[in-house]
């Protein structure tokens, strides 16, 4: 397996985990998103941008972009459908001070 390349991000989560109310933390299974996931899904679903533009902001290519948004989707389905707590962690990355769009 290839060692993962650094990526770009230029956003950090305001919050790191999010529970369902129905449970406390330590009752609940979790998901765990990356950080560059987080970054792919802001960047695709929330700033609605093209995954090639997001690819270069993120220094990877657009197969490898669309990979970690699919990724991210799965495991924020699994955490809404299966009542799991999601956490924002991890991920190969650095801060970019680039200007966010």
């Amino acid at each position: 397996m290839r060692p993962k390349k650094t990526r770009s991000i230029s956003c950090m989560p305001g919050e790191r985990c999010f529970k369902p109310l129905c449970k406390p933390l330590n009752k609940v299974e979790s998901v765990f998103l990356t950080l560059d996931e987080f970054e792919a899904l802001r960047l695709a679903d929330l700033e609605e941008m093209k995954q090639v533009d997001a690819a270069k902001m993120l220094n990877i290519s657009r197969p490898t972009f669309s990979r970690i948004v699919g990724s991210a989707r799965k495991k924020i389905a699994d955490g809404l459908v299966n009542i799991k707590a999601i956490r924002i962690e991890g991920g190969c990355c650095k801060i970019s001070r680039r200007v966010r769009r």
